[in-house]
């Protein structure tokens, strides 16, 4: 459990990345007026955002949450603020992004996790493509 004083104090990360990386999160944090370690701090935070659990079902088998989670306000839509997240990542190049851009860019790997599952699934013999049916179905 954090205490007030490891809200305030900082620490350091340190990773090696190619030069051309290095350069091109510089050239990206200028231009969102940001130091480098604010830009790679909040890409970071975006970028975890992606691989938080889709539910908060726990290994027990209970859908109440973790003791150390922090709860939602009791009408939250769970993943709320993780795509509220992913979508001030995509905003924050500072540059407008129409609808059907946002759409592509919070949803541009489903395809291929449909694709992974799909793969899985009739490898595991749960799953076929019947043509008869025109579609997938259960292989029952």
């Amino acid at each position: 459990m954090a205490t007030d004083g490891d809200a305030t104090e900082q620490t350091s990360v340190k990773t090696y990345v190619p030069a051309y990386q290095k350069a091109e999160w510089a050239d990206h944090a200028d231009e969102l007026d940001m130091s480098q370690s604010e830009f790679v701090r909040t890409m970071v935070q975006a970028g975890r955002s992606g691989f938080e659990p889709v539910d908060s079902v726990t290994e027990g088998g209970s859908d109440q949450p973790a003791e150390d989670d922090e709860p939602g306000p009791p009408d939250a839509t769970p993943g709320d603020d993780t795509l509220k997240h992913r979508i001030e990542g995509v905003l924050s190049d500072g540059d407008p992004h129409d609808w059907d851009e946002l759409v592509s860019e919070l949803t541009d790997d489903i395809e291929q996790r449909l694709d992974d599952a799909l793969q899985e699934l009739q490898s595991s013999g749960r799953v076929r493509y019947s043509g008869r049916h025109g579609g997938y179905v259960l292989d029952e």
